[in-house]
């Protein structure tokens, strides 16, 4: 009998299934592609003369401190495809040897595993349009199942989180699940809008931070307890509502972080005929001035981006949700955990303003082109750590790692 484990998921990924060459894109185009150690001696026993001949020429050591996962790497042709890709945009591996040929990340993508004390938990990565559509257009709350998996089903873990033992108990870590309920909760809370509920996370984070900085963990149930009968009541709304809207300051700061992704080389065509859609939609010329692009911002966010997002909020609410989930925030690799929070409101403010200006550039938004842009911008930007280490830096040189400056890129 096949034995199995524990495992965790989103609802939306007992639906997934790769479309093969029905898909828009391709995820073989666009990014380094490593070979596991398993996999690369496979295809040193592999027979065939024709193919063996294709894997010796486009399958590389990897010389430079290779791992188990990075043993080799595929390399890529002039267009940055894997060359094993066949007219029909189809893996030659796979139809000629079987899934069992590919290597981990090829049969994994785009599965993200994780492990919470020692359980498997496993979601999608948005940069998968298919994925993109089945967890983002469910008018519903993301939902969690707890199901099984055979034992031997390949995983690369991700990242691993253990909340018990001494090593965590005076550590915030403790509390990893009351903190990632809330936050879901919080996320979920359809009697708030989107951007009010970013930003009583953020209060409650700068609350929480302030509290670990000062050596009082044990605090943070209560400050979660605080907060919940805080949003079961109407305390909090006055607050929100003397939030000012600074669209200018908040335009210059988030054309910054986008143009700083372009200048780092993107290689993801769609998103940038995205990002080119909304310079032309809000009318992004070097002689305009930030007022004048700010006015034609705030247009297009009243005019095109709201009256498609009201009533689809929840777009945005499960990409946040399964942001959560998937990077197991609030300890999503950073030491801070308000710098967490921060990444996660720069990844929806960048989304909201690509979105208001390709809305501005067509005169209107479909979820076709919110699809589009989530997964291409999933590509360009959360498959690069290295850039969002230096947005983290920018926002910090410049003093923008506040809760002010948060309140502003979240509130239009």
């Amino acid at each position: 009998m096949s034995r199995s484990r524990p495992l965790l998921t989103p609802q939306y990924m007992r639906q997934f299934k790769c479309v093969g060459s029905q898909c828009e894109d391709t995820c073989c185009i666009g990014w380094r592609v490593n070979i596991d150690h398993a996999t690369y001696r496979k295809y040193r026993r592999v027979t065939d003369p024709e193919l063996r001949q294709e894997l010796d020429s486009c399958i590389k050591r990897n010389r430079s401190q290779p791992g188990e996962q990075n043993y080799a790497r595929i390399k890529m042709n002039r267009g940055n495809a894997c060359p094993l890709l066949n007219e029909d945009s189809l893996c030659r591996i796979q139809l000629r040897l079987g899934e069992e040929f590919l290597s981990d990340v090829c049969a994994t993508y785009p599965r993200i595993s994780n492990l919470v004390n020692n359980v498997l938990e496993k979601s999608g990565t948005m940069s998968c349009p298919e994925t993109a559509r089945l967890a983002l257009l469910n008018p519903d709350e993301m939902e969690f199942d707890e199901l099984t998996e055979p034992i031997e089903t390949r995983n690369i873990i991700n990242r691993r989180i253990d909340t018990h033992g001494l090593a965590v108990a005076r550590s915030a870590k403790r509390y990893f699940w009351e903190l990632r309920i809330f936050t879901i909760q919080v996320l979920q809370n359809r009697n708030y809008t989107l951007a009010e509920r970013l930003i009583i996370l953020g209060m409650f984070y700068h609350g929480i931070q302030n509290q670990i900085d000062a050596g009082q963990v044990e605090e943070i149930p209560r400050i979660i307890a605080r907060f919940t009968n805080l949003l079961a009541g109407n305390e909090l709304r006055a607050d929100l509502a003397a939030i000012p809207t600074q669209v200018t300051i908040q335009l210059q700061l988030m054309k910054e972080l986008a143009d700083e992704r372009v200048v780092a080389g993107v290689s993801t065509r769609i998103y940038l005929e995205c990002f080119d859609q909304f310079l032309h939609g809000v009318q992004y010329v070097p002689e305009a001035t930030v007022e004048e692009v700010a006015a034609r911002y705030q247009e297009a966010e009243e005019t095109c981006y709201r009256p498609f997002m009201t009533g689809r909020e929840y777009i945005l609410e499960n990409y946040l949700v399964n942001y959560v989930f998937k990077n197991l925030f609030p300890f999503s690799g950073e030491k801070n955990l308000f710098d967490n929070y921060i990444m996660m409101v720069v990844h929806y403010a960048l989304i909201k303003m690509h979105l208001i200006g390709i809305g501005a550039f067509h005169r209107g938004l479909t979820e076709e082109m919110v699809i589009k842009l989530i997964y291409s911008f999933a590509r360009a930007v959360e498959h690069s750590p290295k850039y969002l280490q230096h947005v983290l830096k920018l926002l910090k040189d410049n003093g923008f790692n506040t809760m002010a400056y948060m309140a502003i890129l979240i509130k239009n």
